[in-house]
C-alpha cells in the first residue's frame, strides 16, 4: 500500500497566463525539495516538465505534466499546466481533479486575459488557491498595481502575507532583493550563490518597519472577518501569535473566501520556498475536501440515484481518468483516486461504458516518464496515479469498484473553432494516419477528427497554434507523408424560428406494413451549445420502448449536419410532444423512421442559419498605437467591448469573427512595431453575415 498519509498529501496545480513563469516556479520547487540537483531553464529547453520537443522549441508548456516530490511534512503531487488559450483543455482537466492551486501573475503585466480564464475555471471547480506575484525583478514591476488588478478584475480577496523589498532590476535605485514576512515580521533574503537555496532571516530594517506594520495591520483587518479568536485578541490589544494567523488564513482559504498572496522572482530563486510552505499551511489535503458526488444505479431498471464517496480509504474505490498518454506498449491513464484504494492486477468497472477493465500496473507519475522505482503495488485515497492496462476508458470516465458502481461528473471541453484538411499521399499512409490520429485523440479530447465526402480527413481544434502543434507532431514524431491544407473556420448551423411538425411512417418493409406518427417542436436556443432533446409525451399514451426509440433517433439526428452546408448543428431544442401507434406494425423501427422524417422537415421549415465562431480578443498595446488597432479591428468586423488604461499601456477587449483573425499575431506586430501583445479565446457562435452565408449555401 502507498505510505502517503491523506492529511499529508497536496494535489496542486500551477496555473497562469502564458509567460507568467509557471514552469520556472515548478523547476525551483523541484530543486528546493531535492527532487532535482540543478535548476532547469525554459529558454534552454532543460526543464523537467516541458520534455516535448515542441515545448522546448517554443519555450511554452503545451501538455500538463505531473511531478511528485516531498516538502517538509507533506508529499506534493504538482501539475504544471499550459498558459496558452489553445491548450485550455489541459488546464480544465487538471483543475477538475486538483484540491488546490497556485496562481502565478507577472508583476509587470498584471492580470492578463488567460489569468481571468484560469481563475474562472478554478471558481467553476471550487478550487482553493494561493497567489504568487512573480517577476518583481523586472523593469516596470508593480506589486501594488497587480494586487489592485487581482482584487478588481478577478473580484478576489487576496491577502498579502509578504511584501517585496525594492522593485525592479539591479540597476534601478531600489532593486528587488528580498521579502518581508508579515506573519513572522521578519525580512528574508535569498543567497544567489546557491540559486536561492539558503535563506537569510533577519530583523526588519528600521527604515522599512513602518511600512511593514501598515501592511500587517491591513492583513489582520481582513482576517478579523473570518476569525473570532483573532478579533478578541485585537480588541484586548494582546499579541497575536503567528500560529493563530495561519489557522485563520487556512480556514478562510479552504472556504475559498480569501487567497494568501506571496511574492518573489522564481528566475532568481527569491520567494519560492515560502510558496511551498504556504502550500503546506494553507492548501487543502484530500481529507479537507467535501465528498465527491455522482450517480449510482437504482433498484429499478434504468433508474439512477444520487451517490457520494467520502475521501477515505474505507469507502469503495472510485477514481476519475483525467489524461491519457498513448503508447504502443499500452496507454498510461492518469487517475485521481477519490475514495478507497486501488491495487495492481485488479479489476475495476467503467460505468459509462459498462465495461470491466484490468489494472495491470500502477505508477507514481514523474513528469511524462515512467521510472522503475515509481511502480507501486497499491495506492490510497487522494492520490494521483498512472494506470496501465485500461482499454476502454478515456478522459472524463469514472472507474470504480465493480460491486459498488458510481459515475462521477465528467469533464466538459469547449467547442472546437478551427479545422484543417489532411490528405495522405498513399493508401498505406491513410491507415497509418488513421491509427495515429486515433492515438492523438486519446491524448487530446479537444482534437476532433472527421472524414468528408471528398476523401479528405478534417482535424478540428481550439486555434491556429493547436493545429500547428498537431501538424508538427504528425510530420516530426510520426514521420507521415501527408499534405496539409490551409486552416478553415469550423462553422455551425441552427434554425431561425420555432416550428411544430408531424413525421409519419407508412412503409412496407420485409412484407410488413409499418406505421408510426410523432409530433415534435424544434426551436432555436440562444444560450445553448448543443442539440437538446426533451420528451413531453404523456406517460402511458405510448409504450415506453417506442418513445425511447424516437428520442434516441432525434438525438442521433442532432449529431448530424445542418441543411445549409452540412455543418454540425447547435443551439437547438427538440421536444417530442406526442405520438400515435397502430395495433399492428408500430415497432421501434417505425418510430425511428417517423422521428427522422419529423427532424428533417423541421430543419427545412425552421429556416437555415449559419453560425460563425466569435473570438474574445484581448490586446495590450502602448497608447501611441491605439488608433491603429481600432481602425484595423473595425475592418475585421470586430466590436470593441471596452478599453482600459494601464499605466502607459492600453488594454482592448474586442469581439471578432475567427474568419477575420487568421494570422492576427503577425498583423498585430506590424501595427505596433512589435510592442503589443494579444491573446484570444472562443466566446460564442453568432449568425454569419449574408456574404459569408452565400459562400457556403448548397
Amino acid at each position: 500500500m502507498s505510505t502517503r498519509k491523506l492529511e499529508n498529501l497536496r494535489n496542486i496545480g500551477i496555473i497562469a497566463h502564458i509567460d507568467a513563469g509557471k514552469t520556472t516556479v515548478t523547476e525551483r520547487m523541484l530543486y528546493y525539495s531535492g527532487a532535482k540537483h540543478r535548476v532547469g531553464q525554459v529558454d534552454k529547453g532543460t526543464t523537467e516538465t516541458d520534455d516535448d520537443p515542441e515545448e522546448q522549441q517554443r519555450g511554452i508548456t503545451i501538455y500538463a505534466a505531473c511531478v511528485t516530490f516531498p516538502w517538509k511534512d507533506v508529499t506534493v503531487n504538482l501539475l504544471d499546466t499550459p498558459g496558452h488559450v489553445d491548450f485550455t483543455a489541459e488546464v480544465e482537466r487538471c483543475l477538475r481533479v486538483l484540491d488546490g492551486a497556485v496562481v502565478v501573475f507577472s508583476a509587470r503585466e498584471g492580470v492578463e486575459a488567460q489569468s481571468e480564464t484560469v481563475w474562472r475555471q478554478a471558481d467553476k471547480y471550487n478550487v482553493p488557491r494561493l497567489v504568487f506575484i512573480n517577476k518583481l525583478d523586472r523593469e516596470g514591476a508593480d506589486f501594488e498595481g497587480t494586487l489592485a488588478q487581482i482584487e478588481k478584475r478577478l473580484v478576489a480577496t487576496p491577502i498579502p502575507i509578504q511584501i517585496p523589498v525594492g522593485l525592479g532590476p539591479p540597476h534601478v535605485e531600489n532593486p528587488f532583493r528580498g521579502i518581508i514576512d508579515l506573519i513572522e515580521m521578519q525580512m528574508r533574503t535569498f543567497d544567489t550563490g546557491d540559486e536561492g537555496r539558503t535563506i537569510h532571516v533577519t530583523d526588519i530594517p528600521p527604515e522599512l518597519l513602518d511600512d511593514a506594520l501598515t501592511w500587517r495591520e491591513m492583513m489582520l483587518e481582513k482576517l478579523y472577518n473570518f476569525s473570532n479568536p483573532l478579533m478578541e485578541l485585537a480588541l484586548a490589544e494582546e499579541e497575536i501569535p503567528a500560529e493563530l494567523i495561519r489557522k485563520a488564513l487556512r480556514e478562510a482559504t479552504l472556504e475559498r473566501q480569501v487567497q494568501p498572496l506571496l511574492c518573489g522572482s522564481a528566475l532568481h530563486g527569491i520567494g519560492v520556498q515560502p510558496v511551498l510552505d504556504a502550500v503546506q499551511y494553507y492548501l487543502p489535503s484530500p481529507a479537507d475536501r467535501p465528498p465527491v458526488r455522482g450517480e449510482s444505479p437504482g433498484k429499478k431498471k434504468g433508474e439512477v440515484v444520487p451517490a457520494e464517496r467520502k475521501p477515505s480509504d474505507d469507502e469503495p474505490f472510485c477514481g476519475l481518468v483525467f489524461k491519457v498518454l498513448p503508447a504502443k506498449t499500452g496507454d498510461m491513464h492518469w487517475v485521481r483516486v477519490y475514495s478507497g484504494s486501488l491495487k495492481s492486477n485488479s479489476r475495476v468497472l467503467n460505468p459509462a461504458k459498462n465495461e470491466k477493465e484490468n489494472v495491470a500496473q500502477l505508477w507514481h507519475i514523474h513528469a511524462t516518464k515512467k521510472e522503475r522505482e515509481g511502480q507501486v503495488e497499491a495506492v490510497g485515497c487522494g492520490d494521483i496515479v498512472g494506470v496501465i492496462g485500461l482499454r476502454h476508458s478515456i478522459t472524463g470516465d469514472t472507474i470504480c469498484d465493480t460491486r459498488e458502481p458510481i459515475q462521477l461528473e465528467s469533464i466538459v471541453f469547449p467547442e472546437t473553432v478551427i479545422s484543417m484538411a489532411i490528405e495522405p499521399e498513399s493508401t498505406a499512409e491513410r491507415k497509418k494516419l488513421s491509427d495515429t490520429l486515433d492515438m492523438l485523440q486519446r491524448q487530446d479530447p479537444t482534437l476532433d477528427v472527421i472524414s468528408n465526402d471528398t476523401g479528405q480527413t478534417l482535424i478540428r481544434g481550439m486555434g491556429e497554434l493547436h493545429l500547428e502543434v498537431v501538424k508538427n507532431r504528425l510530420l516530426r514524431d510520426f514521420k507521415l507523408s501527408v499534405k496539409f491544407h490551409k486552416p478553415q473556420v469550423s462553422y455551425r448551423e441552427t434554425i431561425e424560428k420555432s416550428v411544430e411538425v408531424v413525421g409519419e411512417c407508412h412503409r412496407m418493409i420485409a412484407g410488413q406494413q409499418l406505421f408510426a406518427k410523432v409530433k415534435i417542436r424544434m426551436e432555436p436556443q440562444p444560450q445553448g451549445t448543443s442539440v437538446q432533446v426533451l420528451n413531453f409525451v404523456p406517460v402511458g399514451s405510448l409504450p415506453q420502448e417506442l418513445v425511447d426509440a424516437a428520442v434516441d433517433q432525434l438525438q442521433g439526428c442532432g449529431e448530424g449536419g445542418g441543411r445549409l452546408a452540412g455543418f454540425p448543428l447547435m443551439k437547438l431544442r427538440v421536444s417530442l410532444l406526442s405520438g400515435e401507434a397502430a395495433e399492428v406494425g408500430s415497432d421501434e423501427q417505425a418510430f425511428r423512421i417517423a422521428a427522422n422524417e419529423a427532424f428533417e422537415e423541421a430543419l427545412e421549415k425552421g429556416g437555415k442559419v449559419l453560425l460563425e465562431p466569435i473570438m474574445k480578443l484581448d490586446i495590450i498595446t502602448p497608447e501611441d498605437y491605439l488608433g491603429n488597432f481600432v481602425g484595423d479591428l473595425q475592418q475585421r468586423r470586430a466590436t470593441i467591448a471596452k478599453t482600459e488604461n494601464r499605466g502607459s499601456m492600453v488594454a482592448i477587449e474586442a469581439h471578432a469573427p475567427l474568419r477575420e483573425l487568421f494570422g492576427y499575431s503577425n498583423a498585430m506586430r506590424s501595427l505596433s512595431q512589435g510592442r503589443a501583445g494579444c491573446s484570444m479565446e472562443p466566446l460564442e457562435y453568432a449568425p454569419a453575415p449574408p456574404e459569408v452565408v452565400k459562400e457556403y449555401a448548397v
